[in-house]
């Protein structure tokens, strides 16, 4: 049998990706604050979510070690059978109590979140065979891999509508009436740090019988009261917006993810959700310094969310002055086009030189003619540290016109 060879056929698309400069490859940083040191250099992080500076909060540490003492560090078993500890249900209630939420329920990573509720809500009670083509699932064009990529294996029809347009995502709805529908939407866009027109998404969905299911990943921590994201933000409630997810190794500095709404829909993704039901829970030491960090997030008595908008203007204030053509963001993700992937690289390489960690975002990451440099701001940096990326980025070549998208 002449049967292709799945080896062969991955190493050519590995080689193909090389060959456009697009391979991806991972570097060792050891970490103290925003700095990082990379091959003996110490570096200054402008590329991390760590947007309030939690990661390395002493109050974090503490509970992580306290907790490690009396508990061990693995949890030994997934949340249904005998994993889910004290510390697992007490931080489910602060972040359903923070997102003003009745239930919430943990997961391992954001992208499990994603897939595992997708699956639950778009082809729970179809199984096994997915219930193909039977529920819609619209989606932002931008929006992350995982909620396209938890839309596909749920078996859902997956329509995209232009990235902000909530005119555009009605259409997809109005074209597909008969199937049950929902719409998702990251809250803040990881790349390129605007913010999704959440009431509008609501009005589209209301009349339409469809479910606002929104990632606010990068919302958590950052904007509204409290910190408690991009819903809290637009003032919208669980009437709105019935599904929240929320990542915990971002703004909270931890790891792990949740999903956030009334109690019966979280039961409901309780027992459907293959990522949750079949997966070791979180070591219960790293739900305690969850718990911190949402205590610190919440409260901010040290004024973190204060910092971090400041850095935020004083940076799109000093690029502006420089004439840098960044994306219209308020938010601590503040990307500047370069158009090519070669030319996005050379200026990461430039700026690595400098002192600076920044990621170049390319293609498939992001649209064809759209890479980037992203930068990302924290309350942990400092003026002069601002200052002098600024001062680096003044001496790269000017972004070519192309690099308008």
């Amino acid at each position: 049998m002449n049967r292709p060879d799945l080896l062969a056929r991955l190493e050519s698309a590995r080689a193909a990706r090389e060959q456009a400069g697009l391979l991806r490859r991972a570097r060792t940083c050891d970490a103290l604050g925003v700095r990082r040191f990379v091959r003996g250099r110490a570096l200054t992080d402008f590329c991390g979510n760590d947007y309030l500076g939690l990661a390395g909060h002493r109050d974090l540490v503490a509970a992580l070690s306290r907790t490690a003492v009396a508990e061990g560090v693995g949890a030994g078993a997934a949340h249904l059978v005998s994993g889910h500890r004290g510390e697992h249900a007490a931080l489910e209630e602060e972040l359903a109590d923070w997102t003003g939420r009745e239930r919430a329920l943990l997961f391992s990573t954001g992208v499990m979140a994603n897939l595992g509720t997708l699956q639950a809500l778009l082809g729970a009670g179809t199984l096994p065979v997915w219930g193909r083509g039977t529920s819609l699932c619209v989606q932002d064009r931008l929006n992350h891999a995982s909620l396209i990529d938890g839309a596909q294996l749920a078996g859902a029809e997956l329509r995209r509508y232009p990235h902000g347009d909530a005119e555009g995502a009605a259409r997809q709805l109005d074209a597909r009436p008969g199937l049950p529908a929902l719409l998702a939407t990251d809250g803040v866009f990881s790349m390129d740090g605007d913010v999704a027109p959440l009431r509008a998404l609501a009005d589209v969905c209301r009349p339409r019988g469809a479910l606002l299911y929104v990632d606010d990943a990068h919302g958590l921590g950052v904007v509204g009261p409290q910190g408690a994201g991009s819903v809290s933000a637009a003032g919208l409630g669980t009437s709105d917006v019935p599904v929240l997810m929320g990542t915990l190794g971002k703004a909270v500095g931890c790891a792990g993810a949740f999903i956030a709404g009334d109690a019966a829909v979280i039961e409901g993704i309780t027992q459907f959700a293959r990522t949750y039901v079949y997966t070791t829970a979180m070591p219960a030491a790293l739900a305690a310094a969850t718990r911190a960090a949402v205590r610190l997030a919440r409260v901010d008595r040290d004024g973190r969310r204060a910092r971090l908008a400041a850095n935020i203007a004083r940076f799109r204030a000093g690029a502006a002055q420089l004439g840098l053509p960044l994306m219209a963001s308020a938010t601590p993700i503040q990307p500047l086009l370069m158009g090519t992937p070669s030319a996005a690289t050379a200026a990461a390489a430039a700026l690595e030189a400098a002192g600076f960690l920044v990621a170049a975002i390319r293609p498939p990451t992001v649209p064809r003619d759209g890479a980037r440099l992203r930068i990302t701001l924290s309350a942990l940096h400092t003026p002069d540290r601002i200052d002098g990326l600024l001062d680096a980025l003044a001496r790269l070549p000017r972004p070519v016109e192309s690099a308008v998208v």
